[in-house]
């Protein structure tokens, strides 16, 4: 089981999913486009029953109460600083961190640039940003597989992406999860606003810099269908940590990790923590 909270920080209050007891080991878990913290729903309650305490939150511009209209207020260096403010809210020091898709990229950050703060990480799908800015250089399947980003950045993105009953939008879960489940991100990002908020992460993207290595323990996971990263930034993520580091391949898996083989994830999950 888990409980729907909210964590108020100076930027706003935001929605999270809790799990455990508070004085456990802490766990913080990070969403990304275009879902939400209940991505993670399986993986909180898990957690918590494992005696962790797990925390799952709304990121910037999916929780209603931080969704700032600036395309500059989704750069990097804010979606870090939440990172920080919601485990400071919690009172952790230190805390185990873990990320999906865009989550995974803010959790390499704030790795990178604040392995004080972070015991271990686990990134899913998304690699290290340098071993994914040097496969735009150089390899062609990866600049086919990341045409969509320049797409999300168009003006006209949140129209084609909610049109005909947000059709594209909800084509986008290629996994196919309960219908449910789509229409609760359909309904979420159809709120006003919030579509632009979540497509503002890509286009405030220009004034991101990669991280340095990652010195934490950090455990690197990537499906083999990920339509999203190819195996030339998967293979080479491993050059950006310079910590204790293990990479876990899943065959025949989509990019939707979390939600497609919530069990397998989890149990490496748990592994890697312990």
């Amino acid at each position: 089981m888990s409980d729907h909270v909210q964590i108020t920080t100076a930027a706003g209050t935001f929605d999270a999913l809790s799990g455990g007891s508070p004085g456990d080991r802490p766990v913080l878990l990070l969403h990304g486009f275009p879902e939400a913290a209940t991505a993670w729903a399986h993986q909180v309650a898990e957690l918590g029953r494992a005696g962790y305490h797990a925390v799952a939150f709304d990121q910037r511009g999916y929780s209603p109460g931080v969704r700032p209209e600036e395309v500059a207020d989704y750069r990097m260096d804010e979606l870090v600083g939440d990172v920080l403010a919601i485990a400071d809210e919690l009172g952790w020091s230190r805390f185990d961190l873990v990320g999906h898709d865009w989550g995974a990229t803010v959790a390499w950050h704030t790795a990178a640039e604040h392995p004080e703060r972070v015991r271990t990480l686990t990134a899913v799908s998304t690699p290290h940003p340098s071993a994914l800015a040097a496969a735009l250089r150089e390899d062609e399947e990866q600049q086919l597989r990341s045409q969509y980003m320049a797409v999300f950045r168009e003006r006209s993105a949140e129209r084609r992406l909610l049109d005909d009953d947000a059709a594209a939008l909800r084509r986008i879960y290629e996994y196919r999860p309960a219908p449910s489940q789509i229409d609760d991100y359909v309904v979420r990002l159809s709120e006003p606003g919030a579509l632009t908020a979540a497509l503002n992460w890509y286009r405030a993207a220009r004034w991101n810099v990669a991280p340095e290595a990652v010195a934490v323990p950090t455990m690197y996971v990537w499906s083999t269908e990920d339509v999203a990263f190819g195996s030339a930034a998967a293979l080479a993520c491993g050059k950006w940590v310079t910590g204790a580091y293990r990479f876990e391949m899943l065959e025949d898996v989509s990019h939707w990790v979390p939600e497609e083989v919530p069990e397998t994830l989890t149990a490496l999950l748990l592994d890697h923590l312990a």
